[in-house]
């Protein structure tokens, strides 16, 4: 790993153990819930969680950009006697956009995107499975990758030259040479999305779906969940950090259309996503899409 992405790497995981010890202390203590969906909630700790990122980012890469489930894409504002460093030219252009429609000026340099709660039904709810997520995306893509587990205080992590890790220690994806022996995520939506579910359902153990993209997807890295699979209605930040983790542990990684896995001008719920053993990815890929 080199040593700059080692330093990115190690600012990640500091900020992503931080805002864990938010989301912590703030377990069912919820002060507010809000809706911002027809089947979605926002909490306070949503926006904290979000906030102590932002500030920290602030402080230590201030050319970067930033882009966040509640508040959108926006520029870091350079601090005095900031006139460049990566991700620069991006932000650059990014201010002269409102935050809503800032995220493609971001493209092309340095952007964390985090999702501060993900799985914020299931937190508001007390139901003990939840995550923080952050990634750096450099280019257009994900090279630094952590997911934070408040409760078990676990954190999976990786860069794009480095293998993906649990507690700093290596993790490979599962090693199970027969689909029916598989456990797998899954969330299928669209057109003949019950049918599809059950093709997968009739050919593996079983199916779960937890209520968190992020972690589930996580869980990929060291084989808890032998694949993960969501047809529908994820977005950039659920999906950076997480899926460069269970990439770098060995799992092929894809959209659900076969294509590329990440875009980070996609806009909000438009994203599907596979991880799972190359050996089983194509069947279940085939088993996932629309007809």
């Amino acid at each position: 790993m080199s040593e700059r992405r080692a330093a990115d790497l190690a600012f990640a995981i500091a900020l992503a153990e931080r805002a864990g010890r938010l989301l912590a202390s703030r377990y069912e203590r919820v002060e507010s819930i809000e809706l911002k969906g027809a089947k979605d909630v926002v909490t306070e700790v949503d926006h904290a969680s979000e906030a102590l990122v932002l500030r920290a980012i602030r402080r230590r890469f201030p050319a970067d950009g930033f882009l966040g489930e509640e508040g959108g894409a926006r520029p870091v504002e350079p601090g005095p006697g900031q006139s460049g460093g990566p991700g620069r030219s991006a932000n650059a252009a990014a201010r002269s956009h409102p935050a809503s429609d800032a995220r493609p000026a971001l493209a092309g340099g340095r952007v964390w995107v985090v999702d501060p709660l993900d799985g914020t039904v299931n937190f508001a709810n007390g139901l003990p499975f939840f995550c923080f997520s952050l990634a750096l995306v450099e280019d257009g893509r994900p090279v630094v990758g952590v997911i934070r587990d408040p409760l078990r205080r676990e954190t999976f992590a990786a860069s794009d030259d480095g293998p993906a890790l649990l507690g700093g220690r290596p993790v490979r994806v599962s090693r199970k040479t027969r689909l029916v022996d598989l456990v797998v995520a899954l969330s299928v939506a669209g057109r003949g999305a019950e049918a599809r579910a059950r093709s997968v359902r009739r050919v593996v153990r079983i199916t779960r779906s937890m209520g968190s993209a992020a972690l589930s997807c996580a869980y990929v890295a060291n084989g808890r969940f032998d694949a993960f699979g969501q047809s529908a209605g994820l977005s950039s930040w659920d999906i950076a950090a997480a899926g460069l983790i269970a990439e770098r542990a060995g799992a092929t990684v894809t959209a659900i259309d076969g294509g590329p896995w990440f875009r980070l001008d996609a806009p909000t719920g438009a994203l599907g996503l596979m991880a799972a053993p190359p050996a089983h990815h194509a069947r279940l890929l085939e088993l996932v899409r629309e007809p």
